[in-house]
């Protein structure tokens, strides 16, 4: 399933969400120099890059981690890496895929605060992603990274705040495409259920590549929080003109 657009308006222009989808994009073009490789980049200066500046759990919980020997020298920080992982990619769909889950439901979370606590939020979430990754793959070598545990904390709030909203949906069916309106606690909830499902596998050894604890830690932690950030007055705003259409 790919979701195209929501129908809960925002009163407020979604200012942090544009600031963040573009820190991402110029992150990804300008600093990793990833280019129009839609999976992996196999540049040299993108390789050492990730290795240098995404988060690795073994690195993070205090264990030695070799750093490739014609990369340099790694000066980052490893207490930045959760920071400067939350912005970077690993390829043009990776990119191009946490964007517009951003662009369609992070409008609506960041009007339901207001933009502060809306960074406060993300920021938190994504860290909340990655400690879980960290904590269920302690000692991984492999670099982390990408927005969508700070977006799946934006999910998770979004599906408690606006559960009768309804999501613009592409379905593929084998060759076949079909486009529906669908309940967001659908999309949402299978997406997540999908997640759920892939990390036990990859707990057992039949699944990888993908941080699925980092999405399940966002997700649980948007769900746990959104109503310490969300003012009601603000989600009464978005949700009156909704409730009477």
């Amino acid at each position: 399933m790919i979701p195209l657009r929501d129908n809960i308006p925002t009163s407020r222009r979604p200012v942090v969400t544009w600031v963040l989808i573009a820190a991402n994009i110029l992150v990804y073009f300008l600093w990793q120099k990833g280019g129009l490789s839609l999976g992996t980049p196999d540049s040299q200066h993108y390789l050492c890059n990730l290795n240098e500046w995404s988060a690795i759990p073994a690195e993070l919980t205090g264990h030695t981690v070799p750093y490739p020997s014609d990369c340099g020298t790694d000066d980052a920080p490893t207490y930045a890496t959760p920071f400067t992982a939350m912005f970077m990619h690993g390829g043009l769909l990776h990119l191009g895929g946490n964007m517009l889950f951003l662009w369609i439901f992070g409008n609506n979370v960041e009007d339901s605060m207001g933009p502060f606590k809306y960074v406060i939020f993300y920021l938190l979430g994504g860290l909340a992603a990655t400690g879980l990754h960290v904590a269920t793959d302690y000692d991984s070598t492999i670099p982390t990274l990408g927005a969508s545990g700070a977006i799946a904390a934006v999910l998770g709030g979004y599906v408690l705040l606006f559960p009768r909203a309804r999501v613009v949906t592409v379905i593929f069916i084998v060759f076949f495409f079909t486009i529906l309106e669908l309940p967001a606690l659908l999309v949402l909830g299978l997406w997540f259920l999908q997640q759920a499902l892939y990390g036990y596998f990859d707990l057992t050894g039949q699944e990888g590549g993908v941080a699925y604890f980092a999405h399940i830690g966002g997700f649980v932690f948007g769900l746990l929080t959104i109503k310490f950030f969300a003012s009601s007055k603000r989600i009464k705003r978005q949700t009156t003109p909704f409730a009477r259409s």
